[in-house]
C-alpha cells in the first residue's frame, strides 16, 4: 500500500512539474501574433538573382502593416539564401516566413 501511495505522489509530482512546463512555454501565444508570408528566391548557376515577396497572410493587417511584414520577410529570406536545403543550382525555391512579433511591437507598426 505505501508502494502504491509513493507511485502515486511521484506520478501527481511529475505530472503538475510537466503541466507547468508547459503552461510557460506556450505563453507566447498570449503575447504575440504569428504571420506567415511566402517568399521566392531565384537562382543562376547557383547564385541569388532575385527575392521577391509572394505574398503576405494576414487578415487584420493594414496595408502599411503588411509592407512592414513583407520587407521583413524578404530580409530573412536574404538570410536563407546560404542555406543549402534552400540552395538549387538553376531555378525558384520558394521560402515560407513565419514572423512572430509581439502585440504591442504590432500595434506601433504606423506610417509616420
Amino acid at each position: 500500500m505505501q508502494l502504491l501511495l509513493r507511485k502515486y505522489h511521484l506520478f501527481l509530482g511529475v505530472f503538475f512539474c510537466l503541466s507547468s512546463l508547459n503552461l510557460n512555454g506556450q505563453s507566447y501565444r498570449k503575447d504575440s501574433l504569428q504571420i506567415k508570408s511566402y517568399t521566392q528566391i531565384e537562382y543562376v548557376n547557383n547564385e541569388v538573382k532575385t527575392i521577391k515577396l509572394l505574398k503576405v497572410l494576414c487578415d487584420y493587417c493594414t496595408d502599411y502593416q503588411k509592407q512592414v511584414i513583407g520587407e521583413e520577410a524578404k530580409r530573412r529570406a536574404f538570410l536563407e539564401r546560404l542555406d543549402p536545403k534552400n540552395r538549387i543550382e538553376n531555378g525558384k525555391k520558394r521560402l515560407a516566413i513565419y514572423i512572430r512579433i509581439a502585440k504591442t511591437d504590432f500595434a506601433a507598426i504606423k506610417p509616420n
